[in-house]
């Protein structure tokens, strides 16, 4: 099941929360940063993956946070400075399932992955989320970008608006 939130992520109560990284370790701005705060031995088990080599694009990088609480490492961007692959982010997806499966997670809240500091659309990433985590044996809690709360959803009347777009500019 998929369901649109609006809100805070981190304050969601998902046995998961899906954390936007990139691979060499850096989380300086946007959700990666408030993630850093919130769980700071989460990002230096991250950044020690990161240097090791074990966080790569396309594969989930789980850490536990909590007893059945995770943190759900999701590459965005290989390197900060890069935009974000869309490849990149189905394969992510792709991972999402098997490692929720694995840790046999019943719910998982998402972030705009790849929008906003990666440069992906919104229409398209809430698109390939439903494509790819159709059918998945857990609650899929999908983040709306906070510019965009306030806008209709995509329609035939309404279409899909990129993440940079900003309401009332």
């Amino acid at each position: 099941m998929l369901v649109e939130r609006s809100g805070d992520l981190l304050r969601d109560d998902a046995q998961a929360l899906v954390n936007p990284v990139n691979t060499v370790g850096v989380m300086g701005k946007g959700l990666a940063l408030r993630f850093k705060s919130a769980y700071p031995e989460m990002s230096k088990v991250y950044v020690r993956a990161c240097a090791a080599g074990e966080v790569r694009a396309g594969r989930v990088f789980p850490v536990a946070v909590g007893e059945r609480r995770w943190v759900l490492n999701f590459p965005t961007k290989r390197h900060w400075r890069s935009g974000a692959r869309p490849g990149d982010i189905r394969a992510g997806l792709d991972s999402l399932v098997e490692v929720a499966a694995e840790l046999r997670l019943g719910s998982v809240a998402i972030p705009a992955l790849g929008c906003g500091e990666g440069g992906l659309e919104w229409a398209w990433l809430r698109e390939t989320v439903r494509e790819r985590l159709a059918g998945a044996p857990f609650e899929v809690r999908l983040y709306v970008p906070a510019e965009l709360e306030t806008l209709p959803a995509p329609g035939p009347e309404a279409p899909g608006r990129p993440c940079a777009d900003r309401v009332g500019t």
